[in-house]
């Protein structure tokens, strides 16, 4: 029985094979917990506790005893206290104690022209004021709220950053090198999750495709600045979770999404940065275009036909996902371990 830093060193290593381009000793199993689901796992009220953290140790501990996987498993935590601050309306506790993303659009169809002129401009004084109701008042008493809301973010997140490093150690977890890991969207996500919402930017896609392509084109430096981690390292990754592109036309991905989501990624390649990205639901008709991006980015899969994807994509670039959730819920345990088995064979 290994003890948890020969544990350690042993996922590392799998962890750094498959970064460098050979195959690992084992199939590396990453699984990520929703601190959400650890409270209720741990019979805790949900609401209560992510504003008081009384017991979470104990149920992430919890949680992190019942998991297979090698990465740390346990997402990251939202704070509740800094949208509050905030009075933000597109993170709103919901009544059953999940943080809900209610479609909300804080830039209007003919902003386009402002917002192209200066992206950073237009989304700290136009956009940050509309979607976050306290910061829509005068500069000084702004600049209050804004301080108080990142002092109460990092404050909260410092708590669990503790609890994260008590358990890393504990069980053994592999993880990224210190301040390597970093976040981006797409250019045209960024602009629909943020600015336009969903049904704001289908409606501009038909009535001004050549205004939405400027804004990805004009919002792709601060783009890649945000993915851009203070540690770059191979072995590090920028998420990236993908969320626009099977609802569009396929034209519309081929001459408005892929260019500078492409380029996005190239350029932390470039960087030395590797990607891990998410495709949200059904990505099959872009196969082709996910195999030119650069060698080993991470893709993983909801949905898809497994052996297509690795066909297309297992000699280029390190896949993952594809597991179905409802397994978890609807299945037996046999059924769920035979579903796992038919994807790794």
């Amino acid at each position: 029985m290994k003890n948890a830093k020969e544990l350690q060193q042993e996922r590392a290593q799998i962890f750094h094979d498959l970064a460098d381009g050979r195959v690992p000793k084992r199939v590396p199993v990453g699984g990520n917990i929703g601190i959400e689901f650890c409270i209720q796992y741990a019979g805790l009220p949900l609401a209560k506790t992510q504003w008081t953290l009384e017991g979470v140790e104990e149920a992430m501990d919890k949680a992190c005893q019942i998991t297979g996987s090698d990465l740390y498993p346990l997402g990251p935590a939202r704070p509740p206290i800094g949208y509050q601050i905030l009075g933000s309306r597109t993170n709103v506790m919901g009544s059953k104690g999940f943080i809900q993303h209610p479609e909300v659009s804080v830039m209007e169809a003919d902003e386009y022209d402002d917002f192209i002129k200066n992206p950073h401009e237009f989304i700290m004084e136009k956009a940050l004021p509309r979607m976050d109701k306290e910061l829509d008042t005068d500069p000084v008493t702004r600049s209050i709220v804004y301080a108080k809301a990142v002092k109460a973010h990092f404050d909260y997140l410092d708590r669990y950053a503790q609890i994260d490093e008590k358990l890393i150690e504990k069980y053994g977890f592999y993880r990224i090198p210190p301040e390597s890991a970093g976040m981006a969207l797409s250019p045209l996500d960024y602009i629909a999750d943020f600015l336009r919402g969903f049904k704001g930017i289908v409606m501009d896609l038909r009535r001004c495709p050549e205004k939405v392509a400027e804004a990805c084109e004009a919002i792709l430096p601060m783009i890649v600045k945000m993915g851009t981690p203070p540690v770059i390292s191979k072995y590090g990754q920028t998420f990236m979770p993908l969320h626009m592109a099977p609802f569009l036309r396929t034209s519309d991905f081929e001459n408005i999404y892929w260019p500078t989501f492409s380029r996005t990624i190239q350029a932390l390649a470039d960087k030395g940065q590797r990607v891990f990205m998410f495709c949200d639901h059904d990505w099959m008709r872009y196969l082709d275009h996910l195999y030119e991006l650069p060698e080993n980015t991470c893709i993983a899969f909801e949905f898809g036909d497994p052996k297509v994807i690795k066909e297309k994509l297992g000699k280029r670039h390190i896949l993952s996902g594809l597991y179905p959730m409802t397994y978890l819920k609807t299945a037996t345990k046999q059924e769920c371990v035979d579903k796992a088995k038919e994807l790794l064979f």
